[in-house]
């Protein structure tokens, strides 16, 4: 069983998708199951509707997954697990006060060592626990054994006990932290890989020992990402600015990975993916290389697919958007183009009379197949000739002073003209 973690708090990122991405790959290769867990035990900074908002963005991306999980229905599982370390006194009641603690704290940072708790209240005698009112969380207490953890991109890493403390799993309030509740849920959904962000790579000692504390002997693997740096774009924003779920997913699996081919799907790279071949660097998000990929699966579309960006659903249409694609590399400046040639003209000045005569003599025009008769015949009928009569030509056919050869514009206008110039 693999998963895909997100919290409900803010627009998933490119660094999210990534993450779900590489799931969904592994579950394939894998035959397992991909759960996605929305992570919503902070109440104060969930947004409404954001749960939401996640899943559709997996399904545009079609990423599968057998079912959804909310990590705030599983809260009595929590307080459980933490019961059972305190029963087996593998976990004590903390009384320490913040005020105390913080003073332990600005003392490391004098002397200049990491701060690690002293296990003040491990050994406390238990009528000073029982009777005491004082506030107080639970904290479970310091491995005794290396910790060794197997990482798919970083390499195997160990541990060692004294660099880590007894830390908390239960706040004052007995809410949970996020270390005991990721480590709880990872157990009881028998997952199998964790792949995630290189930012988290500071929980997997601590979560494999409240894992190992609780007796769970399965072994989990990790594939910590190496860092998207640079602009941490959402995945919403790439979308509404014209970028294919498509192009976007081919880029995110490219990152600092190596690749048998630039332009591919994520069905084709099921075939080749592997986690081993991530770099361990982080990597740039370079949004032009992106914007190259994106006009490659532009161009892979089929022409009846291309018009549906442009706002049509037909396949001249389409053939006509083909052409633009020298000059566009998005669905977003595609449409910037085609939508002028579907709008009132904007005709300057000196060629208005030029254009007036052309439109008039187009609508009483019979319908030519081939662009060279159409040209002769307006032509012949206004008597304008040169920059003046293309130019004219050009604007009453797409609302622009330059662009593509008008003939292959003509190509699939031809059955557009009288509505087109109108």
């Amino acid at each position: 069983m693999l998963r895909f973690a997100s919290s409900p708090t803010g627009d998933m990122h490119i660094g999210n998708l990534r993450e779900a991405l590489l799931n969904h790959l592994v579950a394939q290769q894998n035959k397992e199951d991909l759960i996605i867990r929305i992570e919503d035990t902070d109440k104060e900074k969930n947004i409404d509707g954001k749960d939401k908002e996640i899943l559709d963005i997996l399904g545009l991306f079609g990423i599968d997954y057998s079912q959804v999980i909310y990590q705030s229905e599983s809260v009595r599982f929590h307080s459980a697990m933490a019961l059972q370390l305190m029963h087996e006194k593998k976990a004590f009641s903390c009384f320490c006060s913040d005020d105390w603690l913080d003073k332990k704290k600005e003392e490391s940072k004098v002397a200049k060592t990491p701060y690690l708790y002293d296990d003040a209240c491990r050994n406390l005698p238990a009528e000073l626990v029982i009777d005491n009112t004082s506030p107080f969380c639970i904290r479970i207490t310091r491995p005794d054994t290396v910790i060794k953890i197997n990482d798919k991109i970083q390499g195997d890493m160990s541990y060692e006990p004294y660099a880590m403390d007894s830390f908390i799993i239960l706040n004052q309030l007995k809410i949970a932290t996020y270390d005991f509740v990721c480590a709880v849920d990872d157990m009881l959904n028998n997952i199998s890989i964790v792949i995630r962000d290189e930012d988290h790579m500071s929980s997997t000692p601590k979560q494999e020992h409240i894992r190992e504390s609780l007796s769970y002997d399965k072994k989990v693997e990790y594939a910590h990402l190496a860092t998207i740096s640079g602009d941490d774009f959402s995945v919403k924003h790439l979308l509404e600015e014209g970028f294919l779920p498509q192009a976007i997913s081919n880029y995110l699996i490219s990152i600092g990975n190596k690749t048998p081919k630039e332009i591919f799907t994520v069905e084709e790279a099921k075939e080749w993916f592997t986690l081993e071949t991530l770099s361990k660097d982080p990597t740039p998000f370079d949004i032009e290389t992106l914007r190259s990929i994106n006009e490659e699966h532009l161009k892979s579309l089929d022409p009846k697919e291309l018009s549906r960006y442009v706002g049509f659903a037909d396949i001249e249409i389409g053939e006509l958007a083909r052409i633009y694609l020298d000059e566009a590399r998005t669905t977003k400046e595609l449409k910037a183009k085609i939508a002028p040639i579907f709008s009132e003209r904007v005709i300057p000045e000196a060629l208005t009379k030029s254009v007036a005569t052309m439109k008039a003599i187009i609508i009483a025009a019979p319908y030519f197949d081939k662009y060279d008769d159409f040209k002769n015949h307006v032509m012949k009928e206004s008597g304008l000739e040169g920059e003046n009569f293309l130019i004219s030509l050009r604007l009453l056919l797409t609302n622009a002073q330059n662009g593509p050869e008008i003939a292959e514009i003509y190509k699939y206008l031809k059955n557009y003209i009288g509505e087109i110039v109108k």
